[in-house]
């Protein structure tokens, strides 16, 4: 048994919101195998305070801060005055309030570990750590996700403040994780990423998982002609999917195929896709529960152009023998195999995959077959505690 203090940029619920995931289901797995978890975390919603009954039975003890807010001219002067980059006290953190509860809690408390969930927002408390071991978490690496908006973005001004933006990042993942014994991130992807800008970093990959006792396989599956995609769409690159789903990749789709129907579902659906609703396309918003719609969909359809990390939402899919068509930034970090387990398609080619897999049941058959099969392998949060679990050993 161990005892972790365990810091984060948020809480872990709602579970809605796909980094808070992570969080609930790898301490709800640790606190059944007898481990000792306390929880300071940065809150940056109203309903975060209301919401602490939901998780704190897996904790000993539960703090919520106020996320602060950096002024860009913070992150400048870290970038160039090295010795600004990691406060060694109280008054230079962006939130001293979370510093002096950090110091409180490792005074007060026999802690075998700290591990760190996030990036730009957990990084610097690295001295308040004392000595420690120490994990981080930042999940993905975000000057590759930047890099993907740059890629996909139009208009010389844009491109300009993205460029800015990415160079910000690069110059801070270069160095925000490297006095850290260990960097986890989801996917090989985000390794990769981060290695080029610091060949030293000691990195493992650890995807997310599936509760497969939630998502087990349902006893009846009612199939509707409709491709689903899930997503919050609070996350840009899920808005800019989702669009593409209903604008360009669903009219080519109808075409050959005109009965079928787009359900869009999920959390805060901007306008544009609110206005696109009609009798061939569903927009849902928030719902209580993503699996009736999984188990009901032809396919699940997810044409991500940028982005980073794992996809949750293609766990799930996958867990529910939902036949997925991907792009290839979609199914980062997850191991399948292109027409055994998904098939792949970029953007151009995407209709026409979908379209292909409509008309081809063996084809369906077999990928909601060898994706649920991969699921249950390689994707159970047990397993992923068992990872974890190991680097902790390591550590301590």
């Amino acid at each position: 048994m161990r005892r972790i203090l365990l810091i984060s940029r948020c809480p872990p619920y709602p579970l809605y919101l796909g980094d808070r995931l992570i969080i609930w289901h790898l301490m709800r797995e640790l606190e059944a195998r007898h481990y000792e978890i306390d929880l300071l975390a940065f809150s940056d919603r109203p309903e975060d305070a209301a919401e602490i009954d939901q998780y704190d039975g897996y904790f000993g003890e539960v703090r919520l801060f106020p996320l602060p807010v950096n002024r860009q001219a913070t992150y400048i002067q870290r970038i160039l005055l090295p010795s600004a980059r990691f406060p060694r006290r109280a008054e230079q953190a962006s939130s001293p309030a979370m510093w002096q509860a950090i110091q409180q809690q490792i005074a007060n408390n026999s802690y075998d570990l700290v591990h760190v969930f996030g990036g730009v927002q957990v990084y610097e408390y690295f001295h308040a750590l004392g000595n420690l071991p120490t994990l981080i978490t930042p999940y993905e690496s975000y000057s590759l996700y930047l890099r993907r908006v740059l890629e996909n973005s139009s208009g010389n001004v844009n491109r300009m403040a993205q460029t800015l933006q990415l160079r910000l990042a690069q110059q801070f993942e270069s160095w925000m994780f490297a006095p850290y014994q260990q960097v986890v991130v989801l996917s090989d992807q985000d390794r990769d990423a981060l290695h080029e800008l610091n060949p030293a970093l000691k990195i493992t990959v650890i995807p997310n998982g599936i509760d497969l006792y939630n998502f087990r396989l349902p006893k009846v599956r009612k199939r509707a002609k409709a491709l689903l995609f899930v997503g919050n769409y609070d996350y840009a690159p899920n808005a800019d999917a989702a669009l593409l789903l209903a604008q360009e990749i669903l009219p080519q789709v109808r075409q050959q195929e005109p009965d079928v129907k787009l359900w869009l579902v999920g959390n805060a659906p901007t306008a544009a896709m609110q206005a696109l609703a009609s009798d061939h396309i569903k927009v849902t918003g928030r719902v209580p529960d993503v699996r009736p719609y999984l188990a009901r969909a032809s396919a699940f359809v997810c044409p991500l152009r940028f982005g980073a990390g794992i996809k949750n939402k293609v766990l799930e899919a996958l867990a529910l023998s939902l036949p997925v068509v991907a792009t290839p930034l979609s199914v980062d970090g997850i191991h399948v195999q292109h027409e055994e387990s998904v098939l792949i398609a970029d953007v151009d080619t995407f209709a026409a995959a979908v379209i292909r897999l409509l008309r081809d049941a063996p084809l369906q058959q077999m990928l909601s077959a060898q994706g649920r099969s991969l699921i249950e392998r390689e994707y159970s949060w047990s397993q992923v505690a068992q990872h974890y679990i190991a680097l902790y050993d390591d550590l301590v």
